[in-house]
């Protein structure tokens, strides 16, 4: 059996002792362990703060692992985003394309149905071909009367726009365009 010795020490280290030992999560004995064998192997002084060697070895380690990390991030880290970046964009251009390609299979579906359905009806079609001629003779009666309309639709266009000023705002010159392209379609 192992033989356990005391050591008594005021409130204040006991303090930081456990503050220590929580930190790195083992138990005091254990600490207290490693603290000995620590300045034993390393023949330090508790007393020198400010060792040193101490201070250079931990700033060229510090340094080295910086060194370390900063290759490994040009050398993998950058590349991999980089390559992971492109490739979900090429996976995002695929799948647009696919969702285009999937739209024109139903558009071309939908259209070879309805050319099925134009081909019976064709033969109807043609028995009405005189009602459509009539229909034309009609309109082309009133091509003279949407003329004049067009005439007056384009002259009220031209008035309205020498009308506007340096300063009208181009949301003012879209309306008219709007209103005018409007009753075009409604003619």
């Amino acid at each position: 059996m192992e033989t356990l010795r005391t050591i008594k020490y005021n409130t204040q280290t006991a303090l930081k002792m456990d503050r220590i030992a929580q930190k790195l999560g083992r138990p005091n004995r254990l600490v207290f362990a490693q603290m000995v064998d620590y300045f034993f192997r390393s023949k330090k002084d508790p007393l020198d703060i400010n060792d040193e060697l101490l201070k250079n070895t931990l700033l060229k380690q510090h340094k080295d692992y910086i060194g370390f990390i900063r290759s490994q991030e040009n050398d993998l880290l950058i590349p991999i985003k980089r390559e992971v970046d492109r490739m979900t964009g090429n996976q995002q251009d695929i799948n647009n394309l696919l969702r285009e390609l999937e739209k024109k299979n139903i558009t071309l579906v939908s259209g070879q149905g309805e050319l099925l359905s134009a081909g019976k009806n064709y033969s109807s079609k043609l028995l009405n071909t005189n009602e459509i001629l009539k229909s034309i003779l009609v309109k082309l009666s009133t091509r003279e009367q949407l003329k004049k309309q067009f005439h007056y639709i384009l002259g009220t266009y031209i008035k309205s726009r020498d009308a506007f000023g340096m300063m009208t705002s181009a949301r003012e010159k879209e309306g008219l365009a709007r209103i005018t392209r409007n009753q075009i379609d409604l003619l």
